[in-house]
């Protein structure tokens, strides 16, 4: 199996296995009761699906209910019908984003960083601390969701990793691998506080993730990098590309 097909699997089978998800005609809607950031909600299809109207309508409905934007994330290549089909239906395309891939024998040591310590939350505070760090640094305001504190505890508890990073003693940055499947994992959530960035912490943080995560048995990290600056630190540390993942959405009525 290629390994964008690979990754597309882990996606929905994490997305099967969340307690809250939904299944509506061909497609499994991975929905976050305690978390309404739009990407972590969203559908996948199934692979090779081809969805009717009356299905998609049903989609749309199902995440309306729970006031969620209507939102897939999936390769084109898994469903290739889905794609004209939600254009047909009103979808908007957000963007196409570079599926990057990293094994064990590509990572590559950034420059280490004076001060920068790394390690596993284990308190609820350290958990907290590290949820903040991602909240704000995604553009948030107050307090995190709980959804968020959530993700990093449930990627802990299922074999994957999450890592607060500070410097001085104050939280810097944080971010995490996911709950493997098949030896992938994913690499979500890295953020690093305004105060801190360009300082080389998110290539360090990035590498150390990645690292524990291959520690813990995983064959393979991916992930989906916010833009071409962002996309650049990973492939400074080993990552390449494997694919595109195309992200679509349809405007509330």
């Amino acid at each position: 199996m290629p390994m964008d097909a690979d990754v597309q699997t882990h996606a929905r089978t994490l997305t099967l296995r969340s307690p809250d998800h939904v299944r509506v005609g061909p497609f499994v809607i991975r929905y976050n009761p305690n978390w309404s950031l739009k990407y972590a909600n969203y559908a996948i299809p199934d692979q090779d699906a081809e969805p009717t109207p009356g299905e998609l309508d049903a989609l749309i409905a199902a995440f309306r209910e729970r006031d969620r934007m209507p939102r897939l994330e999936f390769l084109p290549g898994w469903a290739p019908a889905v794609e004209p089909a939600l254009l047909a239906a009103g979808f908007t395309v957000e963007n196409r984003a570079p599926i990057l891939a990293c094994a064990p024998g590509g990572l590559v040591d950034p420059k280490p960083v004076a001060g920068l310590v790394m390690a596993e939350p284990a308190s609820d505070a350290e958990f907290a601390a590290a949820a903040l760090v991602q909240h704000l640094g995604y553009g948030g305001e107050g307090e995190p969701e709980d959804g968020t504190v959530e993700w990093l505890r449930d990627a802990v508890a299922g074999g994957g990793v999450a890592a607060l990073a500070t410097v001085g003693g104050v939280p810097a940055g944080a971010g995490g691998c996911s709950v493997p499947v098949d030896g992938l994992s994913e690499l979500a959530g890295l953020a690093v506080g305004a105060d801190f960035r360009r300082r080389g912490i998110g290539a360090a943080l990035s590498a150390h993730l990645t690292r524990t995560a291959f520690a813990r048995g995983c064959r393979v990290v991916w992930l989906e990098p916010g833009d071409a600056d962002v996309e650049r630190i990973y492939v400074s540390i080993g990552y390449r590309r494997i694919g595109e993942k195309l992200n679509i959405s349809l405007d509330p009525a």
